[in-house]
């Protein structure tokens, strides 16, 4: 299937994981030093009060060098003015229509064909599709695998990052089977 064009968007998603915050500055002023472009700011496991500080100071930080997708509430996005929001597939199943406005990103976490569709119904602009490939982060989960995910890359007119054990290596496979790019969190920020 023919995807529609991408916004303009990286060939590389960098998602954060949680560090401590000295820690956590550093390696982020060295991503925007090395180029990256685009970042998902993925908290897990904190408060919403503690998000919102960490992300103020993100977007302060990366003000004019990179697009910071919020995984978060679609309303911190407007209220901070980020870039876009990154749907879990729990908010995506919540949803019945685009949470934002045309001028912000949508992102979607997807995981299998029915996830897909429904990222595309409510005009997702992009999604990431996972588990791609084993993972530390969850050890033993089953994965799609390469095949499973360019099938599924092909049913949909979206475009869709390989999400799960990926390395800069992956890049080309992905392409290779019709996804936007990569998304990364350990190895991105190494």
């Amino acid at each position: 299937m023919l995807h529609r064009k991408a916004p303009a968007l990286s060939r590389k998603l960098f998602i954060t994981f949680p560090s401590p915050e000295e820690e956590f500055f550093q390696r982020l002023e060295h991503a925007l030093s090395k180029g990256v472009d685009l970042i998902q700011l993925r908290l897990p496991n904190f408060s919403e009060e503690k998000y919102e500080i960490w992300a103020r100071k993100v977007l302060a930080l990366c003000k004019g060098y990179t697009q910071i997708i919020l995984n978060a509430a679609p309303e911190l996005v407007l209220r901070l003015g980020a870039n876009g929001v990154h749907l879990s597939s729990a908010r995506l199943a919540s949803l019945s229509f685009r949470p934002l406005p045309p001028e912000y990103l949508v992102f979607a976490a997807c995981h299998n064909a029915e996830e897909l569709e429904k990222a595309q119904r409510i005009e997702a602009d992009c999604v990431t599709l996972s588990p791609v490939l084993p993972t530390a982060s969850h050890p033993g989960a089953p994965t799609l695998g390469w095949e499973t995910f360019g099938k599924l890359v092909s049913t949909v007119n979206i475009p869709v990052y390989a999400l799960g054990g990926m390395t800069p290596a992956h890049l080309s496979k992905a392409l290779a089977l019709g996804a936007q790019g990569i998304a990364m969190l350990s190895a991105g920020w190494a």
